[in-house]
């Protein structure tokens, strides 16, 4: 009975040893967890190749200096940047401001002409707003719609003004109105949506989808209306709530020149990240650049497609296969602290036993004793130990394990002690490297066996 009681008892330190290893291995494993690759690749191209270059072009930097030298606003042809005058006005006070107005889709060459005319205060490329060494950008999506649905940087010139005579930001405006479309508006797109998924409308430059970047963003299909830049000042045609309300199981996409906008499900859960991340990405370069529709439309699809591939949409998790250590990993620190429980109830009992003298053992200061002591110091220094200790508690170990079979199998007494004193060299080397005096074998068994 009691070599089967030995057995267990050490037994379960060995499996509380082999569970604080598996334990201590697995902290240091690190997971990549990654929800998909989206295969989304589209991206507003470099300078160039895109038809972002317009036609126009800009006069001499002497002949552009003269200009506003002469007269307060100057807008070369093809400029589209519009903004509420009287506001400007009152913010530049009674000295007022100059101001050059370029086209979009200027060169590098050209625009550098532009920034060379060094006698106005602000000048504006496309919807780029700068002056001196600054330029002010919208950063939030109300500023980014204004701009590029209706080319409006009212609230660019003003934050620019103010930075310019160092005085503070006014707070942005959101002056963009809106209006129902009439049903005289609304029945040609609806029938062009329900026959071939997407309305155009005159002006706008959109000559196809981009089927590809439709499909990965919205693969069950989606309404596309297309709009040109619209009039500054005038309420824009609030086409995307109204075919939600016509048909609210369908996504539709409504594009205002440079402006997209989503209507229809998840709206609420990633619209506005899409949004927000697409224009703070790509709108510099969409207001100095004159980019084709389509291209901007594949490159926010695509962006749409990158946030579905992130996990905000409703989408079913990857598959992950079945791992045996992460679904047993929590239980692992409650089967140590069993097995140490355990160790130590049959230890106390050990040394208790040891007390009772029986023929040809030693009394309670005696090997037995010793043994047990050093058992139940290995088990509380295993608690304690890292990486560098491991090892010498793991010889120390070896040493109890080789001690309690020579002592069962009835060896010498000499040569048990000589097992002992080595355990006992390898634990007072574990006790010195966790800093723990109480701990060496020395201190722990005087108090343990006194």
């Amino acid at each position: 009975m009691r070599v089967r009681r030995e057995l267990l008892r050490w037994s379960l330190l060995a499996v509380a040893a082999a569970v604080l290893v598996v334990f201590l291995v697995a902290q240091r494993q690190s997971v990549e967890v990654s929800y998909g690759r989206s295969p989304s690749s589209a991206s507003l191209p470099a300078e160039g190749s895109a038809g972002e270059l317009s036609d126009a072009s800009v006069p001499s930097v002497e002949e552009m200096t003269a200009r506003v030298a002469a007269e307060p606003v100057v807008r070369l042809p093809g400029a589209v940047a519009r903004w509420d005058e009287g506001r400007v006005r009152a913010a530049a006070g009674p000295g007022g401001t100059r101001i050059l107005v370029a086209p979009p889709g200027l060169d590098e060459a050209e625009r550098r002409r532009v920034k060379d005319v060094e006698n106005a205060e602000i000048r504006i490329v496309g919807t780029e707003v700068s002056g001196g060494v600054l330029a002010a950008t919208p950063d939030d999506l109300p500023g980014w719609r204004a701009q590029f649905a209706t080319a409006d940087v009212t609230d660019q010139v003003l934050t620019l003004l103010a930075a310019l005579r160092k005085q503070p930001s006014p707070p942005d405006r959101d002056d963009l109105r809106w209006r129902e479309p009439t049903t005289a508006e609304l029945a040609p797109v609806t029938a062009a949506l329900r026959a071939t998924g997407r309305w155009v409308a005159p002006g706008a430059t959109l000559p196809r989808l981009p089927e590809k970047a439709v499909s990965e963003a919205f693969p069950g299909g989606a309404w596309f209306v297309v709009l040109p830049t619209q009039p500054y000042g005038t309420p824009l045609p609030g086409y995307g709530p109204a075919l939600h309300r016509l048909a609210p199981d369908r996504p539709v996409v409504v594009m205002y020149g440079g402006w997209i906008e989503y209507h229809g499900p998840g709206a609420s859960e990633f619209a506005e990240v899409a949004g927000a991340s697409f224009y703070a990405q790509y709108g510099s370069r969409l207001s100095r650049y004159s980019y084709p529709q389509l291209n901007v439309l594949a490159a926010y699809l695509a962006r749409v497609t990158d946030v579905r591939y992130a996990g905000l949409f409703d989408r079913p998790l990857p598959y992950r296969p079945f791992d045996p250590l992460r679904v047993a990993l929590p239980a692992l620190p409650w089967l140590f602290a069993g097995c140490v429980a355990g160790f130590v109830a049959l230890s106390i009992r050990t040394v208790r036993g040891a007390g009772r003298r029986r023929p040809g053992e030693v009394g309670p200061g005696g090997t037995p004793a010793r043994l047990a002591g050093l058992s139940a110091l290995a088990v509380e220094l295993s608690l304690l130990t890292d990486a560098r200790s491991d090892p010498a508690l793991v010889r120390g170990i070896g040493r109890l394990r080789s001690a309690r079979y020579a002592l069962d199998d009835g060896l010498p007494d000499k040569h048990v002690r000589r097992l002992l004193a080595d355990a006992e060299a390898e634990l007072d080397g574990v006790a010195r490297d966790v800093r723990m005096p109480g701990y060496r074998p020395d201190v722990y068994l005087r108090g343990r066996l006194s």
